[in-house]
C-alpha cells in the first residue's frame, strides 16, 4: 500500500528511473536527426547548423547527459527551454491547446526537464559517483 513514508522512501530511485528513461527517449530525437536512426526521411539532408540540426546536437548531446546524470541541472535547464522555444515556434500557432496543436511531448519535455533543473540527478547518476 502506498502511503506518504514508503513513498518519501522510493523517491530518489524513481527520480533517478525517470531520469534514465526521458534521457534516453529524448536522444532519440537527436539520434533520428544527426545519425539517420531510426531513420525518418523528414530529416534526410538536415544541415548541420540549422535551427533543426542545433536542435539535434542539444537533444543527442543533452538526452545523453541527463541519461547518465553529468551536469543534469544546468543541461536539463537549457533542454526545458530549448522545448518551450519548440512547442511555442512549432505547435503554439497551429491552434491554443495542446492537444490540438500535437505539442503535448515539447510541453511535457519543458517541465520534465524543468524538474531535473531543480531536482538533479537523482540515484544512478554518475554526478551521485563523484560526489563520494
Amino acid at each position: 500500500m502506498l502511503n506518504a513514508r514508503s513513498c518519501d522512501k522510493w523517491t530518489p530511485t524513481v527520480l533517478g528511473l525517470l531520469r534514465i528513461v526521458v534521457g534516453f527517449l529524448f536522444l532519440q530525437h537527436g539520434s533520428a536527426k544527426l545519425l539517420g536512426a531510426p531513420h525518418i526521411a523528414m530529416f534526410d539532408g538536415l544541415q548541420l547548423m540549422s535551427l533543426m540540426g542545433v536542435a539535434g546536437i542539444l537533444e543527442l548531446v543533452g538526452g545523453s547527459l541527463v541519461m547518465v546524470g553529468l551536469f543534469t541541472r544546468p543541461v536539463a535547464f537549457i533542454l526545458s527551454g530549448q522545448m518551450a522555444v519548440a512547442y511555442f515556434m512549432a505547435h503554439a500557432p497551429e491552434a491554443f491547446l495542446p492537444i490540438l496543436n500535437h505539442g503535448e511531448l515539447a510541453a511535457i519535455y519543458s517541465f520534465v526537464f524543468l524538474y531535473f533543473a531543480f531536482a538533479g540527478g537523482g540515484k544512478f547518476s554518475l554526478e551521485s559517483v563523484f560526489k563520494k
